[in-house]
């Protein structure tokens, strides 16, 4: 009896650690979690310094080689690409086979994702404009898709899967943004001999993908990838683009085998580990009082703000428009839910933060707290939101069947 109950709690275990690792929520809560801590350490009296100090730790060789040369560049430079690539995979497979596939299918979550960016830059740019601060402009326009799926699905089958749905589709897009912003405004002055190097690795891997069936092909298009990926970062166009690039050139039969053997380094190391090199903030005097600024309050109101007007305004007048149908009132209180959700920032926006203000650590911690205080606004008022708004529906829809009977 001892034996079979031991056999069953191991069997358990094992489910549980399987069932975690697969779950949507699960990078959500790991994230929240790996954000808690570093706060946590950086700001114990003993070590915070000394746990700080770390990533900044400069690693042997690199510099002279002319790397990410010390440990937060190389998570920011090298490491993200990894999670650019699974992004650029999970746009293409989506645009291609998925819920982007289509005109019809994809207006909707592009135009509220193009609403959902505008809206929260234009209330950071009136609110900094003029102002060192100015150039985080894109801190805010950002959506974080692990955190927002995973308090949408939190409420689980309350929420009609339609906006799990748009909310993938809506996060999809707004990473594309993210990542074309990046590319574009957040890099330095670009280097033509360095940008024709990549073309000559993308050249090269079109190559590798389509002639040759060797085994040999994998591992080639890896290594060219890295090559692109150095030259890409020798160009001044931020080097994570390469992975984006990278995903775009893999024939979508191979996303699967992609996907499957990422997932794991990405979601749980890789991710994980930029939550924390990334969110080593001291919380002081000094740094609660910049939570008045122009700079924390532009991301404050664009990500709480900004982004669920923008997103809710473009569905609102689509619907207006009679471009899409809209069956009843819970249904656009249901929209307005998931827009506010789309205010979690996080991964992206302090990734932005770090881009934005690269040379003044004061103000990126500043950005940095604001992205993480907004983002759990975000997180609360979008589920307590969308918690009412279902309860309501479904007591509105107890009332008519009784009604009727």
């Amino acid at each position: 009896m001892t034996s079979d109950t031991g056999y069953a709690q191991k069997r358990l275990s094992r489910f549980t650690l399987n069932d975690f690792i697969h779950d949507s929520r699960s990078v959500g809560v790991l994230l929240l979690l790996c954000t808690i801590l570093s706060l946590i350490i950086t700001n114990l009296p003993a070590i915070g310094t000394m746990y700080n100090n770390f990533w900044s730790t400069e690693i042997p060789l690199f510099h002279s080689l002319h790397l990410p040369h010390n440990v937060l560049h190389f998570i920011n430079d090298f490491l993200m690409a990894f999670f650019f690539f699974q992004v650029g995979m999970e746009i293409k497979r989506e645009s291609i086979i998925g819920e982007l596939s289509s005109p019809s299918r994809m207006m909707l979550p592009m135009v509220s994702a193009l609403s959902g960016v505008i809206f929260p830059a234009i209330i950071f740019l009136t609110i900094a404009k003029g102002t060192l601060y100015q150039v985080g402009w894109a801190i805010p326009t950002a959506t974080d898709i692990a955190f927002s799926l995973g308090i949408l699905s939190l409420l689980g089958k309350a929420v009609p899967h339609i906006f799990k749905v748009f909310l993938t589709a809506l996060a999809i897009i707004d990473d594309l943004c993210a990542i074309l912003i990046i590319a574009f405004f957040y890099g330095s002055q670009p280097n033509y001999i360095w940008l024709l190097a990549v073309v000559a690795c993308i050249a090269l891997i079109l190559l590798v993908v389509k002639f040759m069936k060797s085994k040999f092909r994998r591992p080639l298009y890896l290594l060219l990838g890295v090559a692109m990926w150095y030259c890409m970062f020798q160009s001044g166009i931020h080097a994570t683009f390469a992975g984006v690039l990278l995903s775009a050139l893999l024939p979508v039969n191979r996303i699967p085998v992609y996907e499957k053997k990422l997932s794991i380094p990405v979601n749980f190391f890789i991710i994980p580990l930029f939550a924390l090199a990334n969110t080593s903030i001291f919380i002081n005097a000094g740094a609660i009082s910049n939570l008045s600024s122009k700079l924390s309050l532009g991301i404050i109101l664009g990500l709480l703000i900004g982004k669920p007007l923008g997103i809710s305004l473009a569905v609102f007048l689509m619907a207006k428009l009679r471009l899409i149908k809209m069956k009843s009132r819970s249904e656009w209180t249901k929209f307005i839910g998931v827009g506010i959700l789309a205010g979690i920032g996080f991964t992206m926006s302090i990734f932005v933060s770090t881009l934005a203000f690269g040379d003044n650590a004061q103000l990126q911690d500043t950005a940095k707290l604001s992205v993480l205080l907004a983002s759990g606004l975000a997180m609360i008022s979008g589920f307590v939101w969308l918690k009412i708004v279902t309860r309501n529906a479904k007591e509105e829809t107890t009332d008519e069947t009784e009604s009727i009977d």
